[in-house]
């Protein structure tokens, strides 16, 4: 089994990243990941990367073992869905303390943990991770996992991925990693056929895949795994024999779609369900793949005539809000596969970007953004608060699309925001979430509140209106890019 060393090396010589190969051979081996900021590893290290990758496989136990701190800090961190088994909501934790390190009773204390969950909880599998202190004393957690599994007759599968090796999208690569190595091609199906399918780097994020999945089931195409929204174990381990796979987030999987196209020819292919016409051309893709590798033709014509009726119903429910949307200027501050494929989804019905973050995207996710937007000026690497709030004034935009972390500056700034990212609440993949998707920006952009929040309070109604905004916006943001004049 390769070292860690080994893998992390890979992950950062990835041959399917394009920004890997536009590399010279030397800059190719210094890695791409930017080093983490001291004292700002929390909730972006690599163990954080691996368990956001890994937990929403539901009927797996996973055991994290550290300190209590360490799964306190990531349990339950993003929105994912699951129609089966809740274990994967469980939180175990071998809970270290400075005695068992001292000691050396930390590798009895996870073999212990391991038999409890088998015996209390029955799990399809444990997976074991490894976290920054269990990493430093060294404890072998391969070793453990090992004889445990021959001991408990289960399989127990460990995650080598301590949070100081690197950062979040790291542990995303090295938990593909794991699945490699422990868990894909361990289980034989008895059922696999000609249109099974994988779906790669899909959370099933408020059960976006939900909205999905009845489509394929239309098209008779069966998901053999998506990885890792709301899949079993036994999925996840029979994933092999699928005839060809979508690959949703390639900044998380890209190495894991690569190397089970290489080891079981299952080609791969990068989409969006994000929009209507993304939506349709996922379809089509997965269609053209399957019919390569076997499947009957008819599939084409059957993929042609459900996304013809599909796009028809998902039009006319957009009616409604076309007319209110149309022209109405968006600030996206998101990434990955999002920074392009909402951006293509908003300009489907008439909306205006001003601009959209790739701090999180790959080379291939900003070509397509430069071909969707046809200006390089709308894309910005990393915005901080104060950008962020310029951009806002200065481009007079309608509303914001981010994560929970930059509600405020929308806020602070009387700006309606909605949700794009893992806390939300509501699913926006396929047609029907398009139109999900229109109907909340509408309610946000329209929502009454925003006329009487920017209006002046009756203490400055005397002053003039020049004064009022010099005061109101200096007020917003310190040099820093902090909130100024909040205490708490």
């Amino acid at each position: 089994m390769p070292s860690l060393d080994v893998k992390i090396q890979e992950a950062f010589d990835e041959p399917a990243c394009a920004r890997n190969r536009s590399k010279e051979p030397k800059a190719r081996k210094k890695g791409c990941s930017k080093p983490l900021t001291p004292g700002a590893a929390a909730g972006g290290c690599a163990f954080d990367g691996a368990k956001v990758v890994l937990q929403p496989i539901t009927d797996v136990a996973h055991l994290i073992h550290a300190p209590l701190a360490c799964e306190g800090n990531s349990w339950d961190n993003r929105g994912a869905a699951s129609s089966g088994s809740m274990l994967w909501r469980t939180s175990f934790t071998t809970d270290l303390t400075e005695l068992d390190i001292v000691m050396g009773r930390s590798e009895r204390k996870l073999f212990k943990a391991i038999r409890e969950i088998k015996e209390g909880y029955a799990p399809a599998a444990i997976f074991v991770y490894a976290t920054c202190v269990t990493a430093m004393i060294g404890d072998d957690i391969e070793a453990v996992c090992k004889r445990a599994a021959e001991m408990f007759a289960i399989p127990v599968v460990p995650v080598n991925a301590p949070g100081f090796v690197g950062s979040k999208n790291l542990g995303n690569k090295l938990a593909g990693e794991a699945l490699l190595d422990h868990v894909i091609g361990t289980v034989e199906p008895d059922d696999a056929g000609p249109h099974d399918i994988n779906i790669l780097g899909e959370f099933n994020l408020s059960g976006e895949f939900w909205l999905v999945k009845p489509l394929l089931d239309r098209l008779g195409i069966r998901v053999r795994a998506c990885i890792p929204g709301d899949a079993s174990y036994v999925q996840v381990a029979s994933a092999h024999r699928a005839r060809a796979a979508m690959m949703v987030c390639s900044t998380a999987l890209i190495n894991l779609a690569r190397k089970m196209e290489e080891r079981w020819d299952i080609p791969f292919f990068e989409g969006s369900f994000y929009g209507i016409s993304s939506t349709s051309e996922a379809l089509r893709r997965i269609a053209e793949l399957l019919v390569k590798k076997g499947a009957d033709s008819e599939l084409l014509n059957r993929t042609e005539a459900l996304v013809a009726e599909e796009e028809e119903r998902a039009w006319k429910r957009l009616e409604v809000y076309r007319p209110r949307l149309q022209g109405k200027r968006v600030l996206l501050n998101t990434g990955g596969v999002k920074s392009w494929s909402v951006v293509h989804a908003l300009m489907e019905i008439g909306m205006e970007i001003v601009g959209t973050s790739v701090k999180k995207s790959t080379v291939d996710d900003k070509e397509r953004i430069k071909q969707i937007l046809k200006d390089e000026n709308h894309l910005y690497e990393s915005m901080a608060p104060r950008e962020l709030y310029s951009i806002l004034s200065e481009h007079k935009a309608d509303i914001m699309l981010s994560g929970g972390r930059t509600q405020f500056i929308a806020l602070k700034a009387k700006m309606p925001w909605l949700d794009i990212n893992q806390e939300r609440h509501h699913a926006y993949a396929g047609y029907d979430g398009m139109v999900q998707l229109a109907r909340q920006i509408d309610l946000a952009i329209h929502n009454p509140i925003w006329a009487q929040v920017r209006e002046p309070a009756p203490w400055e109604q005397a002053l003039p209106a020049e004064e009022r905004l010099g005061e109101g916006r200096a007020s917003v943001l310190n040099s820093n890019g902090e909130t100024a004049g909040d205490d708490c």
